[in-house]
């Protein structure tokens, strides 16, 4: 017969193990990641400047990228400063080009990237109205062409895993100084 001290005993070691276990099954539940508005500022600038030519016609020079969050509609802006230069003339035009996308993850490419970009507005210096449309076409263009595919941000692996579990994410929003991705754990 037990004496009860000793079923005091095995009675707490049952309820610390129930509550480790516990812990450990919150540990690999779903959870939010916070990326901090710098972070995604630095992944951004590595993939800048973007060199393109416009149907032959235009050398166009996209850099200094400015990223903004847009809070609760998962949309990001970018500001950039825009070169645009005809090969045959020694002239060019300088200006600003602002852009809004949605953001998405890849998580194939561990990244999340900005889709549907959408332009905003092109000021280019100099330059008259209808020249302005112009250039907005072609950056429509260009931004379709090469935006989409420049990531905002990377995953490590690492990133993904916690205590042995690993994760994947499956949905993203924006706040005001962050974008915040949630992630689940890998159902096997």
């Amino acid at each position: 017969m037990l004496s009860f001290s000793t079923a005091r005993v095995r009675c707490a070691a049952v309820l610390a193990t129930v509550s480790l276990l516990s812990a450990c099954a919150n540990l690999a539940g779903p959870r939010d990641v916070s990326i901090p508005l710098s972070k995604l500022q630095a992944g951004v600038e590595k993939r800048f400047p973007l060199n393109n030519k416009a149907m032959e016609l235009f050398d166009i020079r996209l850099s200094n990228p400015k990223l903004s969050l847009q809070p609760g509609t998962d949309r990001v802006g970018l500001n950039l400063d825009a070169t645009v230069a005809p090969p045959i003339i020694r002239q060019s035009w300088r200006g600003n080009i602002s852009l809004s996308g949605r953001l998405s993850i890849d998580a194939v490419r561990g990244a999340v990237f900005i889709n549907d970009p959408r332009l905003d507005q092109v000021a280019i210096e100099g330059v008259d109205g209808e020249r302005q449309q112009q250039f907005g076409l072609l950056a429509n263009a260009l931004l379709h062409k090469s935006i989409r595919d420049v990531p905002v941000y990377r995953f490590r692996m690492e990133d993904l895993r916690y205590a042995g579990v690993q994760f994947m994410p499956t949905a993203i929003r924006t706040t005001a100084d962050a974008v915040v991705i949630h992630i689940e754990p890998v159902r096997e």
